[in-house]
């Protein structure tokens, strides 16, 4: 029986060439990491000698390798033909005997007298999930399988599957011999995730290759709809380290639309075994697994990522029955775990243009064309090279044309489904789950689409300029100090950690608020008292959260302490909100509550906002965020600076506000930095620093208000210049003070991102450190160390 049958609890890794990668990760599992707690449901495998035995014993060996070898692959037509021809004929050709009698006592054997119990059928190639290769969705998964002749079936259908169009076009494309490829077919109790939630997760961050994070994804239902990227899932990033120290460590959480599910159908046989419908809104509002669940999952995912001992692609579904967490597929995760970090390549948009659609972006490229929208693959061949391929859902059958687009654009899917996992592979640029792109865009319309912008991707109407910059960082010049970067959007924080740096000088926590939140805090607080068509709209924002202002402090705590991880051990300063009252205005809600000044630049922000009795309640939930990141999370890398501080009053205000809100100065190793940004700072430098732990130079304001400058006004715009000599006066005269008084001193402003060789006379000034924005890191980094040199 073992020819032809293997059970999982039998194998290994090193059985590849036996059942294949995905079978013999299974029986890996089974075999070594049951007793750590990791749940793998069981099962047995048919072998690649059954499969190899059922071509050769009738003549399919020839056929198949005829048809292949006449075939031209550009020809997606004669792709399909050849496909349906091969499939077709495997259909038709009966098991050999002892085959199907060994199915038959295995699965008997498994079954243990339920005549009823479900089972799945999944494909393992003898080629596949190597660490140098992704044969994601390259073959067939049957669910809720029941009954020997339907196993049979579905066991004929994965084995045809091996001849699938997308199959055939892969194996080509990465150079797989088809001859040397055999089919493993998997039979697995069914996990009964039908009526409770499945996902898939990844033992890093699947955009930029970070390893220090577990990237989760969830929705209802059997894990299929997930797969192929039929729903926009939730997603969860878990932080490793903090979690091995028993610590809170969900970093982020992203609640998806979760609009379908797929559940099992009314025959279990291939092809009508399940079906899908629509989720109720109530539960489309929650998110569908908790933290108890988030916590095991990355509890099993940790555990796996030991044992192989490389980044893993994993599989989990939860039982709605005995509400067990099992995984029921793990793989390596092979594109960013190869990807060279000796080379940064960076994708940067040079002009941007009126925003068409907008979802979540796959890699970090840009890209551009005319617009293809394909409805159906019987259309694949209208998609020519350089086009963007525009559809509802992007299935791997689609993996021949994939490789010809400029850029995809899907309405339907999230982060770890195939159609990502291939274009992360192939490296174009994807933007997945937009919900209507397909009405939105036209056939022939010349579009942009940036995924070098974060989460979000965007598609920009218009052919518009973009530049792609390699820089090598093997070997970076020492310079006499620190550069670290301004990062305000958690969203690329887990990209910007890998380039040379020294930390974050400035985390902008309205680009949080602005970004993560989007609703004025006061609306938060008084959400009862909210006109009804404002509190609708609240309401929908909320969604996952357990009240208003557990939203508004939780989305803080997720992008600091996303921020925080990222760039850990190293300093993080967290600028306190710096928002404007017409900024503050144009948040939801916020017209209820903010004045109308004339001149909000000089109006009612900074330290005297938070020391205000109008908004000290809206300070109060900043401040708690702050102190959950740092005390309960340990981040306590996270540093808190104060920004706009007019007077030395104002100064010890804000620092008896902080520490009556548990942020005490000193207390477990807490540092308060100020923005000097006004003149009255630098000329009073050492009274203000008897408040603070230092300063971080605010220089885009401290010009403005030197030079009496409003540098929104386009009439005196070209009067700007950080270099100015009375700026550079008050820029010396605060380095000194902080000097003298043993002090941190930093900048923050954009001069030096703007102007190297003031950043080559901040270095001159003996500045402690220039924070710079991400896009000129590199570029100033080695102008100051040539100019040093020099």
């Amino acid at each position: 029986m073992e020819d032809y049958i293997l059970w999982f609890d039998n194998l290994g890794m090193n059985d590849v060439e036996r059942v294949g990668g995905k079978n013999a990760s299974l029986g890996e599992m089974i075999s070594n990491l049951a007793h750590a707690g990791v749940s793998v449901p069981g099962g047995f495998a048919t072998t690649a000698h059954a499969y190899r035995e059922f071509l050769s014993a009738n003549g399919l060996n020839q056929k198949i390798a005829e048809e292949l070898s006449a075939l031209n692959l550009n020809d997606v037509n004669e792709l399909a033909r050849v496909g349906a021809s091969i499939r077709h004929a495997v259909m038709e050709t009966p098991f050999p005997p002892a085959l199907e009698a060994a199915l038959e006592q295995a699965y008997q054997q498994l079954q243990s007298g339920n005549a009823n119990m479900a089972v799945a059928v999944r494909s393992s190639a003898t080629a596949e999930d190597l660490p140098d290769a992704s044969f994601a969705g390259q073959q067939e998964t049957f669910l809720n399988i029941v009954g020997i002749d339907n196993v049979k079936h579905a066991v004929k259908e994965v084995f045809a599957s091996l001849f699938n169009d997308r199959a055939i076009s892969y194996r080509v494309h990465h150079g797989f011999d088809h001859s040397l490829v055999a089919l493993s077919a998997g039979i697995q109790k069914m996990v009964r995730s039908e009526t409770a939630s499945s996902g898939v997760m990844f033992t890093l961050d699947t955009e930029s290759g970070f390893r220090d994070v577990v990237f989760i994804t969830s929705s209802y239902g059997l894990g299929e709809t997930v797969v192929q990227g039929a729903v926009n899932p939730d997603e969860f990033y878990v932080h490793k380290p903090s979690f091995q120290e028993g610590r809170p460590a969900i970093l982020r959480r992203n609640l998806g639309s979760k609009a379908i599910k797929m559940i099992y159908g009314a025959a279990a046989v291939a092809g009508r075994s399940v079906e899908t419908v629509k989720v109720e809104p109530e539960f489309r509002s929650k998110f569908s697994i908790n933290d108890a669940e988030i916590a095991e999952l990355t509890r099993q995912a940790l555990i796996i990522e030991a044992h192989y001992q490389r980044p893993m692609d994993i599989e989990w579904a939860k039982d709605g029955d005995d509400g067990q967490l099992y995984i029921v597929q793990a793989r390596p995760e092979t594109v960013k775990s190869r990807a060279s970090t000796a080379v940064l390549e960076r994708y940067l948009m040079n002009e941007t243009g009126k925003v068409i659609v907008e979802g979540r972006s796959i890699g970090h490229k840009i890209g551009k064309g005319p617009v293809k929208v394909i409805t159906s693959i019987s259309e694949m061949d209208r998609v020519q090279d350089g086009d963007v391929l525009v559809t509802d859902m992007t299935d791997p059958d689609w993996e021949p044309i994939m490789k010809r687009a400029s850029a995809i654009v899907t309405d339907r899917g999230g982060r770890t489904c195939h159609a990502a996992i291939i274009a992360r592979e192939l490296g174009i640029p994807a933007v997945v789950g937009c919900g209507h792109a397909t009405e939105i865009l036209r056939d022939g319309q010349e579009v942009t689409v940036s995924c070098a912008e974060g989460d979000t991707g965007f598609i920009y109407d218009g052919l518009l300029s973009f530049e792609l910059r390699e820089n090598s960082v093997d070997s970076m010049p020492d310079l006499p100090f620190k550069i670290m970067m301004n990062v305000g959007n958690p969203d690329r924080a887990f990209d910007f950690q890998a380039l040379p740096n020294e930390g974050v000088g400035l985390a902008r926590l309205e680009f949080i608020i602005n970004r993560m939140i989007g609703v004025h805090p006061k609306a938060l607080l008084n959400f009862n008292s909210l006109p009804k068509d404002i509190q609708s709209i609240v309401e929908k924002r909320i969604s996952g959260y357990a009240s208003p202002v557990d939203f508004y402090v939780e989305k803080l705590v997720e992008g600091i302490s996303t921020l925080a991880a990222a760039f850990a051990p190293k300093r993080v300063i967290v600028r306190l909100s710096d928002f404007k009252s017409n900024e503050y205005a144009n948040l939801i809600g916020g017209t209820l509550y903010e004045p109308d000044e004339e001149n909000p630049m000089l109006g009612f922000r900074g330290a005297c906002r938070y020391i205000s009795e109008t908004f000290r309640d809206c300070f109060e939930l900043e401040c708690r965020a702050l102190k959950k990141v740092r005390e309960v999370m340990g981040f306590t890398n996270v540093e808190i600076m104060v920004p706009f501080v007019r007077t030395v009053g104002e100064a010890k205000q804000v620092v008896e506000l902080l520490a009556a809100s548990g942020l005490k100065r000193g207390e477990n190793g807490l540092k308060l930095i100020m923005m000097c940004e006004l003149p009255a700072n630098a000329l009073l430098a050492d009274q203000f620093l008897e408040h603070f732990d230092g300063f971080s130079i605010g220089s885009n304001d401290l010009t403005q208000l030197t030079l009496g400058l409003d540098r929104d006004s386009g009439i005196v715009a070209h009067l700007f210049d950080e270099r100015n000599d009375a700026v550079r006066a008050l820029l010396s005269n605060a380095i000194t003070a902080c000097k003298k008084a043993n002090k941190y001193i930093g900048i923050c402003g954009q001069g030096p991102s703007d102007h190297p060789d003031l950043a080559q006379w901040l270095m001159e000034q003996g500045i402690d450190s220039v924070s710079l924005n991400p896009d000129s890191v590199l570029d100033t980094w080695f102008f100051l160390a040539e100019s040093q040199s020099s």
